[in-house]
């Protein structure tokens, strides 16, 4: 092992130290950037820790549906649903890095195989704005984003996933994870450049989209590079699949830690606060519980036989919302009125988007 013992380092043209070292073994350093993106809030992932789960912590029976927040899964051809919950992270690499709260998907019991048109696959929107403005030249083959994440399967097999531009002529880059040991956390980076037949609009619609696959059938796989970009096609947006997890019953895949962050090389996961990564989350779905039938949304007045409240929200929405009011008396929205004769149970404000 070698030992580099300076007090300073500085460019050959500079007038100034980059880097002062200090007798305590600590260093000041005039940092303009991390592996080239932004000193803070480089990940553009929403809730890549998996710390928020605003719907609850277990999901089951619903084909295509958001689970925790900002994370959509989509079964499709399944003999028994696979089921989706917010678990603990207890040991292994994913602890050890800070992560306490993963998402998991355990497989049902697919009694006739994997057929051509099942899917199994979890996925991410990310707005088109925040890919724009991210500092990513993403029409250059030179600029990067870089893509890190943990993973766990309890069975051992290579998985596939992929990134899609959304906006314009729409665009494929699928990616492996390689063979993944069973019950093991891997840590897995993908650095990813930019292509010249990439178009991000500044705007609040969907810009990328990053999937993981567990399984996709051969209606929707086939001969296909990896690690480039290509024009996308729904019957071959990945290579052909090992259906090893998929026909092992009550299988299990675990992700945490999902990063996506302007430069060419992983850095260390953005950790956030649970009230930032709340906040950022709410901004695409709020949900206001309640208790009997004291309740108070907001200020309002009485019209008739109904009231008009206005309800406040914690923070903007992306647009207009899907508003649901479980066990309602009578709530409008515009021009959507849900109503019932019983006592309120949940209101929620809904703006996620899947397209």
């Amino acid at each position: 092992m070698s030992i580099l013992k300076v007090d300073a380092i500085r460019h050959n043209s500079a007038t100034s130290d980059a880097i002062t070292t200090a007798s305590d073994g600590t260093c000041t350093a005039r940092l303009t950037s991390i592996g080239g993106g932004g000193l803070s809030h480089r990940n553009l992932v929403v809730n890549g820790a998996m710390l928020i789960s605003q719907r609850g912590t277990s999901f089951s029976g619903t084909a295509q549906q958001y689970t925790l927040d900002r994370m959509q899964t989509n079964t499709v051809g399944n003999d028994e649903i696979a089921q989706t919950e917010q678990a603990s992270v207890t040991s292994g690499g994913a602890y050890t890095s800070g992560f306490r709260k993963c998402m998991k998907i355990i497989n049902g019991n697919q009694t006739s195989g994997a057929g051509a048109g099942d899917i199994v696959h979890l996925k991410m929107v990310l707005e088109a704005q925040d890919i724009a403005n991210s500092g990513w030249n993403y029409t250059s083959s030179s600029s990067y984003i870089t893509l890190s994440f943990w993973v766990k399967s309890s069975v051992a097999q290579n998985f596939y996933g992929r990134l899609r531009s959304k906006t314009g002529t729409s665009l494929n880059y699928p990616f492996e994870t390689g063979s993944l040991s069973a019950d093991t956390w891997t840590y897995i980076t993908k650095k990813i450049p930019g292509n010249s037949n990439i178009t991000i609009t500044d705007d609040n619609g969907t810009g990328m989209e990053v999937e993981f696959m567990l399984f996709r059938g051969t209606d929707q796989t086939g001969s296909v590079s990896l690690d480039t970009w290509a024009a996308y096609s729904g019957s071959t947006r990945c290579p052909d699949f090992t259906s090893t997890w998929y026909t092992t019953n009550d299988a299990t895949f675990e992700v945490t830690g999902f990063q996506l962050e302007v430069g060419e090389h992983a850095t260390p996961f953005e950790h956030r606060s649970f009230a930032e990564d709340l906040r950022r989350c709410q901004r695409y779905f709020q949900r206001l519980p309640v208790s009997s039938d004291h309740v108070m949304w907001g200020f309002g007045r009485a019209e008739s036989n109904s009231a008009r409240v206005q309800v406040p929200l914690s923070v903007p929405l992306r647009a207009s919302p899907t508003v649901t009011c479980s066990n309602n008396r009578s709530v409008k929205y515009d021009a959507t009125m849900v109503s019932s004769t019983s006592t309120p149970t949940v209101f929620k404000w809904d703006d996620d988007f899947a397209s």
